[in-house]
């Protein structure tokens, strides 16, 4: 209540905002300002949302902004005001509808938003919307415009040598340098420069490191390994990457690529500004500055690595990758993906599928009729998955408010069973082989799903149709990822389903025992 007037003060929240953490004084005047303009007006702040060190650009990363706008939608709020310094403080967004949506919701809910510093009343009149609207494209335009010189400041510093923050890489350090380009000392993970006069290249990092990295251009060039290999080559010897990780295709590559290991400073492969979304910039857009930095591979070397590394899919033509399987192709007399993978020269397996959208299509477009083991392959399992989906639909039609279909968040999972307060179930279709001792079923597990009671679906002769089903309880153990069931024999450790009808009752009885 205000002492003098004796009039109750209106209960009110404000929200603060500062870009980074060096602008040290800036919530403190935010907040004297947004107490001053309280007390002139019969406010009474009751709560406080900060946003420290986040850029007004987008709500993405505006915890304490999504935070009042969701406790008022929600109508949790104890107060029936927003103080907010000044147009900008809300927010900086290039889309200038944007910041004037969140106060509508705001205002919609009851709640009035009022900004402080600003010399016009945010009380709804033609002049307040004219000066809204204008302040909110300014504040947009200053955040352009700073973005521009930013980039251009970033780009005379690495014409010059200089490194344009972002992690140094493996294999490489930071080094900080004086204004007269002595070196002072090297800057550890998370440390910055903190004189505007200072300025940043990069070493050679530890000497095991630098050996790993020329190590892995030997293998590229010498060796005629892929990329791939390399990283199984670098995991199996148990070298780390960094933090500990093990080495993928995309690590080992982005070193084989990267002019840094040959002494360019190179600045500009790729832009997010403004918050937008992340894009690749061509070679041509580069800024490269050739000998900024000490060398840990011989640009000559560095050349021979990137032709070897393009020369196989980038610079062939579709019609080039064609001639090279017909050319197989009259040579072997059929095409399989293990003669792909054997014949030096040829592109990947993979090169074929990301180009033709498989390789039944490039064997189409050379005239290969495709009845190969790839091909057969390929309808099996077409079949084999159109039949489990038929079984996952009998399933559910039979028991829809038992079970239902679990999916785990992996794209490549596969769906399991769920039983209503209950275990779940992995289903497994089991196909028939011919040995020379007679038919068998072919029973492979799955990774986790072995701890799972395991329905066995049995096909029958030609792998067209189900023959029987089976229970099992547990599938762990030694010798377990795949086995054979032979015909005409019992299973003696499973439980026959003799009804899908029945299905529930025995999972049921499983479960019990």
């Amino acid at each position: 209540m205000n002492k003098e007037s004796g009039v109750q003060a209106i209960p009110a929240a404000q929200y603060l905002r500062m870009s980074t953490e060096h602008q040290k004084y800036s919530l403190p005047n935010q907040l004297t300002t947004n107490q001053s303009f309280a007390e002139l007006n019969g406010f009474h702040i009751v709560k406080d949302y900060a946003d420290s060190g986040k850029s007004g650009l987008d709500l993405k990363h505006r915890n304490a902004l999504k935070q009042l706008i969701s406790d008022v939608l929600g109508g949790k709020q104890d107060y029936k005001v927003v103080l907010v310094y000044d147009i900008s403080r809300w927010g900086r967004f290039q889309d200038h509808d944007e910041p004037a949506y969140y106060e509508f919701l705001c205002r919609s809910a009851g709640v009035q938003v009022h900004y402080c510093a600003e010399l016009f009343r945010n009380d709804g009149t033609l002049a307040s919307a004219v000066m809204k609207a204008l302040k909110r494209a300014m504040a947009a335009e200053y955040s352009r415009e700073l973005g521009v010189k930013v980039r251009d400041a970033q780009v005379r510093g690495a014409q010059l040598g200089f490194k344009q923050g972002g992690v140094p890489g493996y294999g490489l350090r930071r080094m900080l340098l004086s204004p007269d380009r002595k070196h002072k000392r090297p800057l550890g993970m998370g440390e910055w420069k903190s004189l505007a006069s200072e300025r940043v290249i990069l070493v050679p990092g530890p000497e095991h490191e630098v050996a790993v990295v020329r190590d892995i251009f030997r293998m590229l060039l010498e060796d005629k390994k892929k990329v791939g290999g390399i990283a199984r080559e670098l995991n199996r010897r148990n070298i780390p990457f960094l933090n500990g990780w093990k080495w993928r295709y995309k690590s080992v590559e982005g070193i084989l690529t990267h002019p840094k290991y040959m002494g360019y400073c190179v600045y500009g492969r790729s832009s997010h500004r403004l918050r937008g979304p992340f894009v690749t910039k061509p070679k041509s857009e580069w800024v490269l500055k050739p000998g900024a930095y000490e060398a840990i591979i011989d640009p000559a070397g560095f050349e021979r690595a990137q032709r070897i590394l393009k020369s196989p899919t980038i610079q062939q033509s579709d019609e080039e990758l064609l001639d090279k399987l017909r050319n197989l192709l009259s040579v072997r007399g059929e095409l399989t993906k293990r003669i792909i993978k054997q014949t030096p020269g040829l592109a990947s397996v993979a090169t074929y599928r990301n180009r033709f959208g498989g390789l039944i299509e490039a064997y189409k477009r050379i005239g290969y009729d495709g009845h190969s083991v790839d091909s057969g392959f390929v309808q099996a399992y077409c079949r084999q998955a159109l039949l489990r989906q038929r079984l996952f639909a009998r399933i559910i039609e039979l028991f829809p408010e038992e079970m239902s279909i679990k999916r785990r968040r992996s794209r490549r999972s596969r769906e399991l069973l769920q039983v209503a307060d209950g275990p779940v179930v992995s289903v497994i279709l089991a196909r028939t082989l011919r040995r020379h001792k007679g038919e068998v079923w072919r029973v492979r597990t799955f990774g986790r799903e072995r701890r799972y009671i395991t329905l066995v679906a049995r096909l029958t002769r030609d792998n067209e149709a189900f023959e029987d089903f089976w229970l099992y309880p547990n599938l762990q153990g030694p010798g377990r990822k795949q086995f054979h069931l032979r015909r005409g024999r019992e299973v003696p450790f499973g439980k026959r389903v003799v009804d899908l009808a029945n299905l529930l009752e025995v999972i049921r009885e499983i479960r019990g025992t």
